[in-house]
């Protein structure tokens, strides 16, 4: 996996490439010049897949659906998406199918892909960012999202993610190989005290 806005300047979420067949893209971030860092690792790029609407994480999004004449697959109906997802469905990224997992709670549209090696849990579960190191969960103190909506995403993922992922990318922070339960379940255990995530909540 390669994070093509990992050099932004400005704001942005990890924007996800996915090589192989279909190559796709997980979020498209807010970097200026994100296509061309896409085109140095693929020739063509499939498919754009959102796990949620945020203007952090759509803000590139017409300049590489126009760059590619990509698909756009969204749990929420929006311009120019031409697949709409739902939870239990699958979705082909790189060489391998992902399981479509609903996670509200940050953000009622917010998708989860759960495949057989590596999950891409958006903003719900990050690995590391400012408030926690090695499993924390997306922020709910905004106008429609919702703590207790996020610790039943987060049960969620812990339920249908295998054994077998053993990589998580997220919207946020670092990539983390290794056991991707434990990080899943700190994050729960985190999230469920309900306590105000940082200090000005």
């Amino acid at each position: 996996m390669h994070n093509v806005t990992r050099d932004a300047e400005e704001f942005t979420c990890n924007a996800w490439l996915v090589p192989g067949e279909p190559p796709a893209l997980v979020d498209a971030g807010t970097m200026p010049g994100v296509v061309d860092v896409v085109r140095e690792h693929v020739a063509d790029l499939d498919r754009v897949v959102l796990t949620h609407g945020h203007g952090d994480h759509v803000g590139r999004l017409d300049a590489v659906l126009d760059a590619f004449d990509a698909d756009l697959y969204a749990y929420r109906d929006r311009e120019r998406r031409s697949h709409a997802l739902a939870d239990g469905d699958r979705v082909a990224m790189g060489d391998d199918t992902y399981e479509v997992v609903h996670t509200p709670g940050h953000a009622d549209d917010h998708v989860s892909l759960v495949g057989d090696e590596a999950l891409f849990s958006g903003d719900v579960v990050v690995y590391n960012d400012a408030a926690f190191d090695d499993g924390s969960f997306g922020r709910t103190d905004m106008t429609g999202q919702s703590r207790d909506r996020l610790v039943e995403s987060v049960r969620e993922l812990v339920e249908r993610t295998p054994d077998s992922v053993r990589a998580l990318y997220a919207g946020h922070g670092d990539a983390f190989e290794g056991d991707v339960h434990a990080v899943l379940e700190r994050a729960l255990e985190r999230a469920e005290r309900r306590e105000p995530k940082y200090p000005d909540e």
